[in-house]
C-alpha cells in the first residue's frame, strides 16, 4: 500500500501533531505540528521538518541551531491522526538546550526540573 499524506487525520487547522523519539534510546524528545506538505518534505529529505504555527512556515529542525534531527522511521497511529518520528538527533531537541523538551516531573504535587541545560561547548 502506498502511501500519502492526505491519508492522514489533520486537525481543522491542518496540522497533525508529531513526537519525536530517539530512535536509539527510546526517550521522548519533543512535540511539533506538521502538515501535509511538512510530512511529504520530511519523507522526501530525511530531515524532519514541522510547521511553525507562529511563523506559518516551514521549520527544519536544526536549521539554525545544528541541532540536526535525521528521520530513521516515521510512525503512524492506529486513528492516523498522530505521527511518530523515530529520529537520530544531534545536540539538544529543546529550544532551552535541553536533550528533550519534557524536562519537568510533577512529584508529589511539585514540580522538579529533572535536566540541565546541555553544554554545547563540548
Amino acid at each position: 500500500m502506498t502511501f500519502s499524506p492526505d491519508s492522514l487525520q489533520y486537525d481543522a487547522s491542518g496540522l497533525i501533531p508529531c513526537i519525536a523519539q530517539d530512535h536509539s534510546s527510546g526517550e521522548v524528545l519533543m512535540m511539533a505540528w506538521m502538515n501535509a506538505a511538512s510530512v511529504a518534505k520530511t519523507l522526501e529529505t530525511g530531515k524532519v521538518t514541522y510547521w511553525s504555527r507562529s511563523r506559518q512556515a516551514f521549520w527544519v529542525k536544526g536549521e539554525s541551531s545544528g541541532h540536526l534531527q535525521s528521520l530513521v522511521e516515521l510512525r503512524l497511529d492506529c486513528d492516523r491522526d498522530c505521527l511518530l518520528a523515530l529520529v537520530d538527533q544531534v545536540g539538544p531537541a529543546c529550544h532551552t538546550n535541553r536533550r528533550s523538551c519534557f524536562y519537568t516531573a510533577i512529584r508529589d504535587g511539585a514540580e522538579q526540573e529533572l535536566m540541565a541545560p546541555m553544554d554545547d561547548s563540548l
